[in-house]
């Protein structure tokens, strides 16, 4: 944790097809080495495949995944005497949209589907109707949360 000074938060440009910034920061997530026009191809073609299967709006069932995703409470370590408690704590506003975009995503990879767009399409469809592994993980980090409850008091 550096003590110097705060770091300041980038700007980010919305994508060039929804104006989103959220659709941004999800394809800057999803981008890797740089390419960030096929990470793009990768959104937009799952997007499409969501609107095949769900007949729905593609971007709707995706802010819905998201929001479905989104953790409410984790656990934060915190030393206090010798020992290491893990202390629940609220999530921040935007931690709580970056965890889910990295959930979704890692699920998506972790998925057996041939194609990358067709994994992320059916682990975001998933999401939507809560259920799959990012629901999964959102659920685990809920419980953990839950179990630490009695040291919500070493809170700050």
């Amino acid at each position: 944790m550096g003590r110097r000074r705060r770091a300041t938060i980038r700007k980010i440009q919305p994508d060039p097809k929804f104006s989103s910034i959220v659709v941004s920061k999800f394809i800057n997530n999803l981008m890797w080495d740089g390419k960030k026009s096929i990470a793009q191809k990768i959104f937009y073609k799952a997007l499409e495949e969501i609107e095949r299967i769900t007949k729905e709006d593609g971007l709707v069932v995706f802010e819905r995944a998201l929001n479905n995703v989104k953790p409410v409470l984790e656990v934060r370590p915190r030393r206090v005497g010798g020992a290491t408690y893990q202390i629940p704590m609220e999530v921040r506003p935007n931690r709580k949209e970056s965890l889910a975009i990295k959930w979704i995503i890692q699920a998506a990879r972790a998925r057996s589907e041939y194609r990358m767009e067709q994994r992320l399409a059916q682990e975001i469809i998933a999401a939507s109707k809560n259920e799959g592994a990012a629901i999964k993980k959102k659920e685990e980090v809920h419980k953990m949360a839950e179990a630490n409850k009695a040291f919500a008091h070493f809170r700050w």
